[in-house]
């Protein structure tokens, strides 16, 4: 059987694309559409869908508020720390023996969870100890794991 080249394979792609019905990439873009999903063959506005959304569309300082925590979760040792919260309290020293990384590493990534009101600390002694803020943080996570899982 003869290999194809890159060329014959992308031309019987978008063949079998247009047979279904569909758009390739090229064709898409060429209609304002830039990514490899299917896209309407004519521009109609939906006024009534529009002025909907309009109305219900957050702030856009409260938009950037939630991508902003949203990016929190992006790092897997934030996660991996709310994760021993979700178990006790507990210090510094041990959230970084847990962990097996050091006491600044993991001081660097409680800023970040407390600046973001995800955990909060409160001091006994020489030691300062962390916890989980709310239960709003357990739900993020379990929701989370939820939609991964689907």
């Amino acid at each position: 059987m003869k290999e194809q080249t890159q060329t014959e394979q992308l031309q019987t792609q978008k063949e079998s694309i247009q047979k279904k019905g569909g758009h390739t990439h090229r064709q898409m873009h060429a209609q304002g559409c830039e990514t490899e999903v299917e896209c309407c063959d004519t521009t109609e506005i939906h006024e009534d869908l529009l002025e909907m959304v309009t109305r219900q569309m957050p702030a856009e300082e409260e938009l950037y508020d939630l991508a902003e925590l949203f990016k929190v979760f992006g790092d897997s040792t934030r996660i991996r720390i709310l994760f021993v919260l979700f178990e006790a309290e507990v210090c510094v020293c041990d959230l970084a023996e847990a962990l097996h990384m050091t006491q600044s590493a993991i001081s660097h990534q409680l800023k970040i969870l407390k600046n973001s009101k995800l955990v909060k600390s409160r001091r006994e002694g020489k030691s300062v100890f962390y916890s989980l803020a709310d239960a709003h943080v357990r739900t993020m996570i379990a929701q989370g794991r939820e939609h991964i899982e689907e």
